[in-house]
């Protein structure tokens, strides 16, 4: 029984552990992410795609879902004015396929 027990946790835990929900903060303080929006893809850590559903936002591969609630958030991300003082340079995409990590020595920033 015990073992089911577990088994059923880590199953829960590896559905929700690499989501995507993400919450815009107002407070630079508060955010767990400092972000910038690029112009162009090739100067982005991170091509993001925003999805219509929470359930969507699998995994660590830029699929995005932005939640309402910053308690319904896996993190807490402030948009900043400069790349300088960003740690996740970001780029919108069009499409789903289109999104994904360039930098992937960034990629612990969203774990």
């Amino acid at each position: 029984m015990k073992n089911i027990i577990l088994t059923a946790a880590a199953f829960v835990l590896s559905l929700t552990a690499f989501s995507q929900k993400i919450y815009t903060t107002n407070s630079e303080y508060s955010a767990d992410i400092k972000v910038y929006v690029v112009s162009s893809e090739y100067n982005a850590d991170l091509k993001v795609y925003k999805v219509s559903s929470e359930y969507n936002a699998k995994d660590n591969k830029g699929l995005w879902y932005f939640e309402d609630s910053e308690y319904s958030a896996d993190k807490k991300i402030y948009f900043v004015n400069s790349e300088y003082n960003a740690d996740l340079k970001i780029y919108f995409v069009d499409s789903e396929y289109n999104a994904g990590w360039r930098e992937s020595s960034k990629k612990h920033l969203l774990y």
